[in-house]
């Protein structure tokens, strides 16, 4: 039991489960709307990325023009 919970779950998947997944992905979206499918899994992991890497951008606080009394 201990053995299951420490192997990656990708040691559980052998080929032909790949390629039944990727049949059911194929009878699902249609080969013509794969590629736009995955364009756009790459294009949100790529802004993932940058915004995890970059610095955040410091925010200003708002100034009341106003003055008190």
């Amino acid at each position: 039991m201990l053995r299951i919970l420490t192997e990656p779950i990708i040691s559980f998947i052998g080929h032909q489960e790949l390629l039944i997944v990727l049949v059911l992905v194929i009878l699902l979206f249609g080969a013509r709307k794969i590629p736009e499918l995955m364009r756009g899994l790459g294009t949100g992991m790529k802004e993932f990325k940058k915004s995890s890497q970059d610095p955040p951008e410091p925010t200003e606080s708002p100034k009341d023009d106003a003055p008190a009394g």
